[in-house]
């Protein structure tokens, strides 16, 4: 549960379905640059390691949806966490 944090994305998901119950995975990206909009630093194009990093954490988010539809997701939390 919990709101949307300002994710258009979650926003959208919430009004779908008509409640913000549902489990999320969340994979973070970091802070922006000092005076950098947030939206921009999201939305701009992610190179060399930093890339392979969020590759690696992509990885890992991938495994933990699979782990909350095989396991569950109280197992997938403590696994995951």
């Amino acid at each position: 549960g919990g709101s949307s944090g300002g994710h258009l994305g979650v926003q959208s998901i919430i009004e779908s379905l008509g409640t913000s119950d549902f489990p999320r995975i969340r994979i973070g990206v970091g802070r922006p640059p000092a005076g950098m909009d947030p939206a921009k630093y999201v939305l701009s194009e992610m190179k060399g390691a930093e890339m392979d990093e969020f590759l690696a954490w992509c990885e890992k988010g991938a495994a933990a949806a699979e782990g909350v539809v095989m396991d569950g997701l109280e197992a997938a939390m403590n696994f995951f966490n």
